[in-house]
């Protein structure tokens, strides 16, 4: 068995640790204050996953950046960086300006202390969720258990369902599909984006992520037969019957969404392993990303 699948089968435990580092956090923003999330690959697709769903709660205005996409002149009341290995080049630079400018920001991280700490006005340690394999998933996922049970979702449903998840037989075509597009609706838009990362990271599969009314709009137009259109969430009136209509197979699932996710995970191994390839050390992938200052 793959790093990467052990990984992912610790994940219900953790969302439930994750969630009680939350109750004796207290919150990281207080309701009605603007709130920015700044991460890079999968931390930026969980921060969008976590600013949509406080924003349509309506706790306050909550965006999503990559670090080099962040306007470092927009003023907000909070800034959460979240970076697995603190290591991150430019989430560090991010911080060191921030702290620079007298507006320091809080870091979820799963190592500590690291390079960033010293620019943190404090830190959320998830430690026990950190990882061995390149390709994050029980950080990531236990990251957002930690956001939404601060925001005071109960996760408890979700914990259910990821033990579903984690028995869900996958059927053979899925794993043969010659393409995969990730549908996502609010808060589930991030985890369409991070279902599709997770699949081309580690199985160098096909994959394409959208808002899901957004796929009428051109994308739809890949759908054929022997290909998955994949939704998170609940999908827009007649998208499946659309879709179904191309050939494509539309999946859909009751699961809470972050369990669904468990299993584009375990589907991310599974066309890794079926291609011959080892999912815990993707080509051209590290564990962190650290830029040299010469280049």
């Amino acid at each position: 068995m793959s790093i990467t699948s052990k990984e992912i089968a610790t994940q219900p435990d953790l969302w439930t640790r994750a969630a009680d580092v939350s109750d004796t956090a207290g919150p990281l923003v207080q309701d009605g204050q603007s709130l920015a999330v700044i991460g890079c690959g999968t931390s930026w697709f969980i921060g969008q996953a976590y600013t949509r769903m406080r924003e349509v709660m309506g706790k306050g205005v909550s965006d999503a950046f990559t670090a080099t996409e962040f306007n470092l002149e927009r003023d907000y009341d909070r800034v959460v960086c979240l970076s697995r290995s603190g290591t991150t080049t430019e989430i560090i630079e991010i911080m060191k300006h921030l702290k620079e400018a007298g507006k320091p920001a809080v870091l979820v991280t799963a190592v500590s202390p690291g390079p960033a700490t010293e620019y943190a006005d404090y830190e959320v340690v998830l430690d026990f969720a950190d990882e061995e394999s390149v390709v994050q998933t029980r950080f990531a996922t236990s990251a957002l258990a930690f956001f939404r049970a601060n925001l005071g979702d109960d996760i408890a449903t979700a914990v259910v369902d990821a033990k579903k998840a984690l028995e869900f037989d996958i059927p053979q075509r899925w794993i043969d599909a010659t393409q995969i597009s990730f549908l996502g609706i609010g808060w589930t838009i991030g985890l369409a984006n991070e279902a599709g990362l997770k699949l081309r990271e580690a199985s160098q599969s096909w994959t394409e992520a959208y808002p899901a009314m957004e796929y009428r709009h051109g994308p739809i137009s890949i759908a054929e037969p022997g290909r998955l259109t994949w939704m998170f969430g609940e999908a827009p009136h007649g998208l499946k019957a659309q879709t179904e209509a191309t050939g494509a197979e539309f999946v859909e699932s009751d699961l809470d969404p972050m369990a669904h996710l468990v299993i584009a995970q375990r589907l991310a191994v599974a066309r890794a392993e079926a291609k011959g390839l080892n999912p815990d050390t993707p080509r051209n992938l590290t564990r962190s990303v650290i830029l040299d200052d010469d280049k």
